[in-house]
């Protein structure tokens, strides 16, 4: 047990995701709407780490799915 709440678990994965093409545009968009945040507003970059971390996410399942390939 930890003494806080994880991201997400070991075994979540983005549930379905979007084409490969779909997911690498949505992926640049976060990109460009990230990188004016504030990196001296912490909840500013809580939001801006955790919006990355479920695009990295979701473009790796797109790119797995497409391969094929599971976890």
């Amino acid at each position: 047990m930890t003494a806080y709440d994880p991201l997400h678990g070991p075994d979540e994965e983005p549930p379905d995701p979007a084409s490969v093409d779909g997911e690498r545009k949505m992926t640049r968009q976060l990109l460009d709407e990230t990188a004016t945040a504030n990196i001296h507003d912490h909840i500013e970059m809580v939001k801006t780490a955790a919006g990355l971390n479920h695009r990295i996410r979701s473009l790796l399942a797109a790119l797995d799915a497409e391969r094929g390939e599971g976890k």
